[in-house]
């Protein structure tokens, strides 16, 4: 990637991170001054500070054995490994994220952490589905993240939800015990304070979501950048598209109601891949493929226990 679109991101990152501070803000002062005047926009306002630089970080460590993940060493999986090697150099990261495995049959993969400490966990399903070519695809996907720091992006995005959310469910257990008073005496009941807290949360959640959709394009977009090789991504989410109905289907027989485009944290898979199709010209700054070949990785490793099923969210609240 040139430095002109090096600079975008990480201009657009800040952006965006203003833009979800600014939202917790003016929505801590709005609320402040319809509920206690001046001095609730005081009291609030250090509040969301103190939630903003005090909130907690997970360590890798702790993440992965929540997802009862465990480190992939290289000689189990050197090919990955040098793959990895290969993106993170291109992505300007200083360190390598540690790779880690998960004993899981569905096919997934995602990153946690910041560029200077970062990790990359992979599904037994994943590796057992895709060739080295796919797999250099999700892994330059999940590099991008780490490089734009969209999990702190994303984490901040996801700390603003619950925040609306949870000052909007003590607001109306208030309104509620509040109701006979409010029925019985001539008590005025600011109506712009209630839909606020009726609405905010419903607003936060889809601003998270288009947040979501557009970093998810943007590491696509990376990743055809970073591999050259952008029709290796699209195959990719093909299969996992294709993998992810196959077990709906067995889950839920008969089900073909699609979800609202509006509330996928994801985009449409046909419209991510339509776009990386469009990106099989020449690669920009001429960058050359990353070597890999199109076998099924032969990757096999003991564990304890039956494959588990990975969790559907992770603490940061992104979906990967």
């Amino acid at each position: 990637m040139n430095q002109f679109h090096l600079l975008r991101h990480t201009l657009l990152n800040r952006l965006q991170t203003l833009s979800l501070i600014l939202f917790i803000g003016g929505y801590l002062v709005l609320l402040g001054y319809l509920i206690w005047g001046r001095d609730g926009i005081v009291w609030l306002l250090l509040a969301g500070t103190v939630i903003v630089l005090l909130s907690p970080t997970a360590s890798l460590q702790l993440v992965m054995r929540l997802y009862r993940a465990r480190p992939l060493h290289r000689s189990e999986a050197p090919e990955l490994y040098r793959i990895l090697g290969q993106l993170a150099e291109r992505a300007g990261l200083s360190v390598l994220p540690t790779l880690y495995y998960l004993p899981s049959r569905m096919v997934n993969a995602f990153a946690v952490g910041s560029p200077q400490q970062a990790a990359v966990a992979v599904t037994e399903g994943l590796l057992n589905t895709l060739d080295y070519r796919e797999l250099s695809g999700v892994l330059a996907h999940e590099i991008s993240h780490i490089r734009n720091n969209d999990i702190r992006v994303m984490g901040l995005a996801d700390m603003a939800s619950r925040l609306t959310s949870t000052l909007s469910t003590v607001g109306q257990f208030l309104l509620l015990i509040n109701l006979p008073l409010i029925l019985f005496s001539n008590v005025q009941v600011n109506w712009l304070l209630v839909m606020i807290l009726l609405f905010a949360p419903q607003l936060s959640a889809l601003a998270q979501l288009g947040l979501s959709r557009t970093r998810e394009y943007d590491a696509d977009l990376n990743a055809a950048q970073l591999t050259g090789d952008p029709e290796g991504l699209a195959q990719a989410l093909v299969k996992l598209e294709q993998r992810q109905r196959g077990l709906w289907r067995i889950l839920m027989p008969g089900y073909q109601i699609p979800e609202p485009s509006l509330l996928r944290t994801h985009p449409p898979t046909e419209e991510r891949v339509r776009r990386l199709l469009e990106l099989k010209q020449p690669v920009e700054d001429g960058m050359a493929n990353v070597n890999f070949s199109t076998q099924v990785p032969v990757f096999r490793v003991r564990h304890e226990g039956r494959p588990i099923r990975s969790p559907r969210r992770h603490l940061s609240g992104l979906w990967y």
